[in-house]
């Protein structure tokens, strides 16, 4: 999830958990509470950008970290608030809000390591957009009434339950669209003979309606896209091919970049050239504007030759190519064909 929708989910819990012990406090320590897993991004100021990109929600966002990290921050935050709770309240306080962080990340398809450092298999259920405003949109109007309530009116409690019930109940109507489209992507892919390895399915940018299929088998990734609103069953596939012969072109000095890329895509990768430029794809976060030009490039494009500026390859291609047409076009694709 982004930055703000964690601060907001933090906070609303925070004043339902603690409000009226403690008053607005508890509102600002939830919020900030729940934005303590992404210290990472510290840490990533001095890696390389893959290995900035593969440690993002490693660590920080296992249970190892809620385990060691909880009872430190109680103690500061019993000190710094100079509140009447117990050091043992503010460990279940902020070891909730901590949890809640690893469980809401876990939605995304960048994958919550969560068994770090014993193991470093990715969970994700991939099943909502790391910056969805149906579900953000009730926590953040929760966030802006709880800012100009005073601490003693008597619906904050409810304001604050209200909005993260309405979240919740949003990741549950994710999930129930991702079992379809998963039961209807299978069905497409076996219907036109292709039998992956693997695949997933994760939602579009910014809703829950238009679905990113991707079935990937040893030469290649079947790229396609499925509306829940779309009529007949037939998904369209464009196949990418993996191209692993080209990593053999890769200079020296990137290599140990290739294997951080490697582990990161979980398989789901290709290999590019264009011209003397070669490109390292990592499908898993999807296609600039895919389900309206199907042989668009991908969000997540590593240049390996020549040494470009890689630092922005996280969110360099999200938007590349977005205008009025283009908008008009993705809403359209939304509400079927």
């Amino acid at each position: 999830m982004d930055t703000i929708t964690h601060f907001a989910a933090g906070a609303c819990m925070g004043e339902l958990m603690a409000g009226r012990r403690i008053g607005r406090k508890a509102m600002l320590i939830g919020g900030l509470a729940q934005l303590l897993p992404d210290v990472d991004f510290i840490f990533g100021t001095w890696m390389s950008p893959a290995a900035n990109a593969l440690s993002h929600r490693g660590v920080t966002h296992s249970f190892l970290f809620l385990i060691l990290m909880t009872p430190i921050a109680a103690w500061a935050v019993r000190r710094w608030s100079n509140t009447t709770l117990s050091w043992r309240t503010w460990i279940i306080f902020l070891g909730i809000e901590v949890a809640a962080h690893l469980f809401l990340d876990a939605f995304n398809a960048y994958g919550t390591g969560w068994f770090e450092p014993f193991s470093h298999k990715r969970i994700t259920f991939n099943s909502i957009f790391v910056a969805d405003p149906f579900f953000s949109l009730p926590l953040g109007i929760a966030l802006a009434l709880l800012a100009l309530t005073k601490a003693g009116y008597r619906w904050r409690s409810t304001i604050s339950l209200v909005a993260l019930l309405s979240s919740c109940l949003y990741l549950a109507y994710g999930l129930h669209n991702k079992s379809d489209i998963d039961q209807l992507a299978r069905q497409a892919l076996s219907q036109q003979g292709i039998k992956p390895q693997s695949y997933f399915t994760t939602p579009t940018p910014f809703n829950n309606w238009l679905w990113y299929v991707v079935a990937t088998d040893t030469v290649g990734s079947y790229v396609g896209y499925r509306s829940v609103f779309d009529h007949d069953k037939d998904i369209h596939f464009e196949f990418f091919a993996r191209n692993d012969s080209l990593l053999a072109y890769t200079p020296a000095s990137e290599t140990r970049e290739v294997e951080l890329l490697l582990k990161l895509s979980q398989g789901h990768y290709t290999v590019e050239a264009r011209g003397d430029t070669l490109i390292f794809n990592d499908l898993r976060f999807g296609q600039m504007l895919g389900w309206q030009h199907p042989r668009s490039g991908f969000v997540f494009h590593y240049y390996l030759r020549p040494p470009i500026d890689n630092k922005l390859v996280l969110q360099r291609g999200r938007f590349e190519g977005w205008d009025r047409e283009e908008a008009e076009a993705f809403i359209r694709r939304i509400g079927g064909r």
